[in-house]
């Protein structure tokens, strides 16, 4: 095939340079022949126009068309030439026979033409068709010799050039013929197409959720009419002020209690239950739909031992998830423990265990901790034990995926399905890790462990969700599409434009503006505006401390700040007074921008714009709580304000505000200003000399 392929284009090579000869040649001799024709078309043209006479025949001296020529008196001889001409090098040999026989009926009428005595060209044209004609005979005779696949091969390029002599009398008639197709391909071309974005494939749970109504105020239900609930717990809710759920309580609350409607013992049926996973917006009461179901289960408890355990990621919302659920175990025998670091370990040590005679009692049924604490305990602590564990709850779950400190969820795993060394021990609902449901594993029961995760931002990563080992998890979420209804509470696809939800009652604006403004910016909003009671929050301790100090120099503002550089009892002292209406503006870092209940919150101003959604997400969630209206303010560098925008837009978070404010309205705070400014610097200079020392 190889050789054929060689003897074939070796071939095509002299031929294509035999052509291109004949072919110059052929367009020397046409264009010959054409300047002749246009002399004796011009003549003939002359004679026609002369007058004819009466009986329609021609007047004197005018010629009659001759034979060898067409109805508009060209010779055929013409069309011909032209038709070779336009042919030109690409007539291949394959077509000799053809142009042969064509040749043979043209001839008589050209003889003939001459014979009437027209003038040389006649003569002309006989004798280049007659060269032209000894020409084609030698190429037939060379091509027979050639082999047959040569044969095959040319009758292909044959009937290529006969469609193309069809064509060709348009081109004898003065137009412009039009080249034959390219038969070449160009090898890696492309239609350009447009570049379809690639849709994440999430696994079922997270693509097909069950979907929260989204407006808290519209869609209450009175508590009673949610089923299931202890009477004890409806007379708590009412003595509270609770009288209705919010739509994210009155579809957890239910679904936890159904897990465990046989005890906290085992799963519904004997099976394990499925964990569950909850994102909703802040302030839409999530805290309170996981402490119901799990007070509610655990009434019935004989035995003092861990059986639910909330970990979260600071001490300020640890302390205000202790409190919720104080205030609904009072009375009912349930104890509670805080375990977050603001007490001495031998302290905590005696809270959670007591040792006897026969030895270790648990004294905890519900533990409250923060990571880092707990791992301390599960490791130094003895006598405490989570074998009993039947809830795990991880509030903020985005945040303590991010920040597994000390390797805590895989302690806690560890330590619920650790076997019990006690030979005196009742082994009947000791408990091994899930595996492959058998025969053997079914023998006998075993206590599940159900893991309940809540979020306002829940990360929608397979891979990042893969790390806590989730079980048949199902997602309550009320991040959907509003273009999309919710029917009747169905499970319907997830709208994947809208990433996080935003409470309801919440005003967004955002202030472009330079770094020398935004302290006369915010001297601006709570002297000329009035603010009260707003929560400003920075990048850094730094910044929040300066500008805490800044503001108390500038004066006629209740100013304080609350971050991490402060100890335990000093931020709670703050925290209380803010709720109480003492202090105006409270100027924090992001240690209060996560869960913390502010009651009383109006306005939320961000300082520093944050970096990331999830920082912005939770700092405005710190008003508008519970259906309530709330203001939220961004400062954003002119340098930023593009990456802003473009953040809140790739979150599903449109439509914000741009909210300016003109040079004229903070000239008359310039002069107080910059005196607070030298203060400052004193007092950063003291500081910093009592560091030193």
């Amino acid at each position: 095939m190889a050789l054929f392929s060689i003897t074939r284009y070796a071939a095509e090579e002299e031929e294509e340079e035999e052509a291109g000869a004949e072919a110059q040649e052929r367009a020397r001799v046409l264009l010959e022949r054409l300047r002749e024709q246009a002399r004796a078309r011009q003549l003939r043209r002359q004679r026609e126009e002369r007058p004819r006479g009466a009986g329609g025949e021609p007047a004197a001296g005018s010629e009659a068309p001759s034979p060898g020529s067409d109805g508009r008196g060209r010779p055929r001889g013409e069309r011909r030439a032209a038709a070779e001409r336009a042919a030109g090098g690409s007539a291949e040999p394959g077509g000799g026979e053809e142009e042969e026989e064509e040749e043979d009926g043209g001839a008589a009428p050209t003889e003939e033409h001459g014979a009437g005595g027209d003038s040389e060209e006649d003569v002309k044209q006989q004798e280049d068709k007659r060269n032209l004609k000894n020409k084609s005979k030698r190429k037939k005779r060379d091509e027979e010799t050639k082999g047959a696949e040569r044969k095959k091969a040319r009758s292909e390029g044959a009937e290529g050039n006969q469609s193309t002599k069809e064509e060709l009398p348009l081109a004898a008639s003065g137009e412009e013929a039009t080249p034959p197709p390219s038969s070449l391909v160009v090898l890696g071309d492309y239609d350009r197409k447009p570049v379809q974005k690639v849709q994440p494939f999430l696994p079922q749970w997270l693509a097909q959720p069950k979907l929260l109504q989204k407006r808290i105020k519209e869609n209450l239900i009175p508590v009673g009419d949610v089923p299931g609930i202890h009477p004890k717990l409806l007379k708590k809710l009412q003595m509270n002020g609770i009288e209705s759920f919010f739509p994210v309580q009155a579809e957890v609350i239910p679904a936890i209690l159904q897990s465990a409607s046989n005890g906290y013992l085992m799963g519904q049926g004997g099976y394990r239950p499925k964990d569950i996973c909850v994102s909703a917006p802040t302030g839409s009461g999530k805290t309170l739909s996981f402490v119901i179901p799990i007070i509610q289960v655990l009434l019935d408890r004989v035995v003092c031992q861990v059986r639910a355990l909330v970990v979260l990621p600071t001490k300020e919302l640890a302390q205000q998830v202790s409190k919720v659920f104080n205030i609904y175990t009072d009375g009912t025998g349930l104890k509670v423990v805080l375990i977050t670091g603001q007490k001495s370990f031998a302290k905590e040590q005696e809270m959670l265990v007591q040792k006897k005679v026969t030895g270790y009692r648990s004294l905890a049924d519900i533990i409250v901790a923060t990571p880092g604490r707990l791992a301390d305990h599960i490791s130094k602590t003895p006598g405490f034990n989570l074998t009993q564990l039947r809830f795990l709850i991880i509030d903020e779950a985005d945040r303590m995926i991010d920040d597994m400190h000390q390797n805590w969820l895989n302690q806690v795993v560890k330590a619920a399905f650790q076997v019990e060394n006690d030979s005196g021990s009742n082994t009947l609902f000791q408990r091994t890790k899930p595996g492959p449901v058998t025969a053997a594993s079914c023998c006998y029961p075993q206590i599940p462990l159900q893991k309940l995760l809540f979020s306002a931002t829940l990360t929608q990563d397979p891979e990042k969700l893969q790390q806590l080992g989730l079980f048949q998890p199902r997602l309550f979420t009320s991040v959907y599409s509003e273009k999309k209804p919710l029917i009747d509470g169905t499970e319907t696809e997830q709208d994947a434009e809208e990433k996080y939800t935003l409470p309801e009652g919440l005003s967004q604006c955002y202030v472009p503006c330079d770094l020398n403004s935004k302290p006369l910016l915010l001297l601006h909003f709570m002297l000329t505006m009035k603010f009260t009671r707003v929560l400003c929050f920075t990048n850094s301790r730094e910044a929040s401390h300066r500008l805490f100090l800044l503001v108390q120099a500038f004066g006629g503002i209740t100013v304080a700040e609350f971050s991490s550089r402060l100890p335990p009892n000093e931020r709670q002292r703050t925290m209380k007074e803010f709720e109480q209406g003492k202090i105006q503006l409270l100027i924090s870092t992001d240690a209060t921008a996560r869960g913390i209940d502010i009651k009383g919150v109006n306005c939320v101003i961000n300082y520093d714009a944050p970096q990331f959604i999830r920082a912005y997400i939770h700092r405005v969630g710190r008003t508008a709580r519970a259906g309530k209206a709330g203001l939220a303010f961004s400062m954003v560098l002119r340098i930023q304000e593009r990456r802003f925008l473009r953040m809140l837009k790739d979150a599903g978070i449109p439509d914000i505000k741009k909210h300016l404010v003109k040079g004229k309205s903070l000239k008359p705070l310039v002069q107080q200003y910059e005196e607070a400014l030298s203060k400052l610097e004193k007092t950063v200079k003291g500081e910093q000399a009592q560091k030193r020392a």
